[in-house]
C-alpha cells in the first residue's frame, strides 16, 4: 500500500509538471518585452540515409500572447509525390499550461497547394489552424517527413520575424560520412559534430533570444539572428542524379535534363520566317519575336516533379499557348533559334537574394528568364510577363548574380543595374487658381523602370476604378475628375504617360486677408519613420529613384505673391533634395527634385536617414502667401 501510494504521488507530481511546463509566468521577463509571440521549443532534425532518401522530424511548442501574435497560430507544412507526412500531433493549452483541447489526424486539413497562376501541381499540403480568442495560450504540434527525392536540405531559422522572442531551438543534421554537403551560418553560431556509427552528426542551437522590436526600413534579421543554410553536393531526384559542388555543376545538371531537342510546329515555323522577313538587326528580330510571344501565350504554372526544372517542350506551348516561366523562357529559345540567335535558359531568385559565388544550390532561385548575348549588347527577356517592355526585367530580377544554364556547365553573371535616374518620375503640373479658392489642374506625368512597374496596373483597370484610386490616393483636396489617360509609347521602353484634368474647389486656404497656397500640390512626404536608440538591423530603400516636379500657379485675379520660402537644398548619403519656388509674370513656379540611392546601410545610420526624411517633410509643407493687390 505504502509503496503503491508513492508511485500515485510520483505520477501525480509528473503530470503536474507536464501539465504547467507552458505556464506563461514561466517564460522569462526579459524575453515578454516587446514580443508577441515566445517559442518555446523547436527543434527539427534531418536525418539523410543515402542520395534520394531521408527524413524530416520536426516539434515546436509556441506562445501566442497577444493578437499581434495569431499569425503564428498555425501549421502548414508541404509535400508531394515524393515525400509523405505522418505522425501528425498538435494540442492547445491555457495560459498556465493546461491542456484544453488535443487535435487528432482527422483535424489536419489535407489540400492541394496550387499557388496562384498554377493549372497543376502535384504539391499538397497538411494545415491545421489554431483558433482560440482568449490570449494568451500555447500551440504544440509535431510531425514527420519522408523523402524519396531530394533537391536541397532544410535550412534553419528559428527567429525570422520582428516581435518574436525564443526559448530554445536546435537543428540536428545526420549524414552518411560516405557523402559530402555544405553549410552557411550566422556569425559567431557554434557547429557541433560528433560520429554517429556510419553518420556523422551535425548540431546547432540557441536559447533565450529576446524579440526585436519592428524596425523600419529594414532588410531582414539575418545580421542579427542565428541561421544556417544547408545543401546537398549529390542528390537524386524523379530519376536523375546531379552535383551540386559548384555552379558550374548545376549548370550542367540543369542543361542535361533541358537538352531535348525543341521542335516548333511547321505553322510556328512558317511564321517566325514571315515575322523577321523585314528585320533588318538581330534586335528588331528579337523584338518581333518576343511581341509574338506576349500576344500568343500566357503564363501558367505546371509543377510535376521533374518539371519543377524541366520546362514542356516548345511543341506542346505552341500546341496549347500556355506555360510557366520555364516553359514559355524554352519556348522563346525555340523561336530565336529558328531565326538563327543563340539564347539561354537563365536560372534566377526573382525578389530574392543575389545567388551566393561560393554557395551552390538549387533553393537560391525561383525563377526562369531568357538571356540572349548579342555581338555588342546582352538582352534578357521575361517570358511571362505579356507588358514587360523587351530588355527589361524589373527591379525583382535586377542588380543580382543569375546563373546561364549553358552546354558547358553554369555561368553565374550579373543582371542590369537600375540608377536611380532609371526609375524616375517626372513630373509638370498647371494650376489656373480663382479668388475664391477654387482650380483647375492638369497632370502630365512620365513614369520609368522601377516606377513605371508601380504605375503600370492602373492601364489594366477600368475607367471606374482608375477614378477611385485617383481620388483616394491623389491627396488634392475636394475634387473633381474630368480626363483621365494612361499610355505606353513605346512598347519596348519602360516609360509610362499619365495625363490628368481635374478641378479642385479647395486648394487655396484663408488667413486674415491672405490666402495660403500649398507649393508641393502632390508629391508630399506625408510621415517619418520614428528614431530608434541601439537600432539592430540594417536598412534600405525598395529601389533608387529621381523624382522631378514642377508646378506652375497662375495666380488669382487680384492678388500678388508675398512671400515666397527660400530654396532649400538637402544633400546626403541617403540622396539629394531640392525645392525652390520663384515668381514668373503672374505665376509661381515651383520645381521640387528627389534623388534616393539604394544601398544597404548599416543600422547605426538610421537615425541619419530620418533626420533627412524630416527636413523633406517640412519643406514639402512650406506655404506661399498672397496678397490683394493695393
Amino acid at each position: 500500500m505504502k509503496k503503491l501510494f508513492l508511485s500515485t504521488l510520483v505520477l501525480i507530481s509528473f503530470y503536474a509538471k507536464a501539465q504547467n511546463t507552458y505556464d506563461i509566468d514561466k517564460i522569462p521577463a526579459e524575453l515578454l518585452k516587446d514580443a508577441s509571440v515566445v517559442e518555446r521549443y523547436e527543434q527539427q532534425v534531418f536525418e539523410i540515409k543515402n542520395q534520394s532518401t531521408a527524413t524530416y522530424t520536426y516539434k515546436t511548442a509556441i506562445s501566442i500572447l497577444n493578437k499581434n501574435g495569431e499569425n503564428a497560430s498555425s501549421m502548414a507544412e508541404f509535400y508531394n509525390r515524393f515525400s509523405s507526412i505522418h505522425n501528425l500531433k498538435a494540442a492547445m493549452y491555457d495560459a498556465k499550461g493546461n491542456k484544453i483541447k488535443e487535435y487528432k489526424s482527422s483535424d489536419f486539413k489535407d489540400r492541394s497547394a496550387i499557388s496562384d497562376g498554377s493549372i497543376y501541381e502535384d504539391g499538397r499540403m497538411k494545415q491545421l489552424d489554431f483558433l482560440n480568442t482568449s490570449f494568451p495560450y500555447t500551440i504544440e504540434y509535431s510531425y514527420t517527413k519522408e523523402y524519396t527525392g531530394i533537391t536541397g536540405y532544410p535550412s534553419w531559422y528559428p527567429v525570422s520575424e520582428f516581435g518574436h522572442a525564443l526559448e530554445k531551438s536546435e537543428y540536428i543534421f545526420r549524414i552518411p560520412e560516405n557523402m559530402t554537403f555544405k553549410y552557411l551560418k550566422s556569425t559567431g553560431l557554434k557547429t557541433d559534430s560528433v560520429k554517429l556509427k556510419d553518420k556523422i552528426e551535425y548540431k546547432w542551437s540557441c536559447s533565450n533570444i529576446k524579440a526585436l522590436e519592428y524596425e523600419p526600413l529594414s532588410t531582414g534579421l539575418r545580421n542579427v539572428m542565428p541561421w544556417v543554410n544547408v545543401a546537398p553536393n549529390q542528390f537524386e531526384y524523379d530519376n536523375t542524379a546531379g552535383n551540386l559542388e559548384n555552379w558550374k555543376n548545376v549548370g550542367l545538371w540543369l542543361n542535361n535534363i533541358n537538352n531535348d531537342p525543341q521542335l516548333l510546329p511547321p505553322n510556328v515555323k512558317s511564321k517566325v520566317a514571315a515575322l523577321i522577313a523585314e528585320a533588318k538587326t538581330p534586335s528588331e528580330k528579337i523584338a518581333k519575336l518576343y511581341n509574338y510571344l506576349q500576344s500568343n501565350t500566357r503564363y501558367v504554372s505546371v509543377q510535376l516533379g521533374i518539371g519543377g526544372f524541366k520546362p514542356t517542350a516548345a511543341d506542346k506551348v505552341a500546341s496549347v499557348n500556355y506555360g510557366d516561366c520555364k516553359a514559355l523562357s524554352n519556348y522563346m529559345k525555340a523561336l530565336l533559334k529558328e531565326a538563327d540567335i543563340n539564347s539561354y535558359l537563365t536560372v534566377i531568385g526573382y525578389d530574392m537574394p543575389s545567388m551566393n559565388p561560393n554557395f551552390a544550390s538549387l533553393n537560391q532561385a525561383n525563377h526562369m528568364i531568357l538571356c540572349v548575348p548579342l555581338q555588342k549588347d546582352t538582352i534578357w527577356l521575361e517570358c511571362t510577363s505579356q507588358h514587360a517592355p523587351m530588355g527589361y526585367l524589373g527591379e525583382g530580377c535586377a542588380n543580382k548574380n543569375v546563373l546561364l544554364v549553358t552546354p558547358e556547365g553554369g555561368k553565374l553573371v550579373r543582371t542590369p543595374l537600375y540608377k536611380p535616374e532609371d526609375n524616375f518620375q517626372k513630373r509638370k503640373i498647371k494650376v489656373d487658381m480663382t479668388e475664391q479658392g477654387t482650380a483647375n489642374i492638369v497632370i502630365n506625368t512620365e513614369y520609368g523602370a522601377a516606377q513605371f512597374d508601380d504605375n503600370f496596373s492602373m492601364t489594366l483597370r477600368e475607367p471606374t476604378e482608375q477614378r477611385k484610386r485617383l481620388m483616394n490616393n491623389l491627396g488634392i483636396p475636394n475634387i473633381e475628375l474630368n480626363t483621365i489617360s494612361y499610355v505606353q509609347p513605346e512598347k519596348n521602353k519602360p516609360l509610362l504617360k499619365e495625363d490628368i484634368s481635374l478641378k479642385s474647389s479647395q486648394l487655396l486656404s484663408k488667413g486674415a486677408d491672405k490666402l495660403l497656397l500649398t507649393l508641393n500640390l502632390l508629391n508630399r512626404r506625408e510621415r517619418v519613420p520614428p528614431k530608434m536608440e541601439n537600432r539592430k538591423t540594417y536598412f534600405s530603400v525598395p529601389f533608387g529613384y529621381q523624382d522631378e516636379d514642377e508646378i506652375v500657379y497662375t495666380l488669382p485675379k487680384g492678388y500678388q505673391v508675398e512671400f515666397l520660402p527660400k530654396e532649400v537644398v538637402i544633400e546626403s548619403e541617403f540622396g539629394k533634395y531640392t525645392a525652390k519656388a520663384v515668381v514668373k509674370d503672374n505665376t509661381i513656379v515651383y520645381t521640387r527634385t528627389q534623388t534616393m540611392n539604394n544601398r544597404k546601410y548599416a543600422p547605426e545610420k538610421y537615425n541619419s536617414i530620418v533626420d533627412f526624411y524630416k527636413k523633406i517633410y517640412q519643406s514639402d509643407k512650406v506655404k506661399g502667401v498672397l496678397a490683394k493687390v493695393n
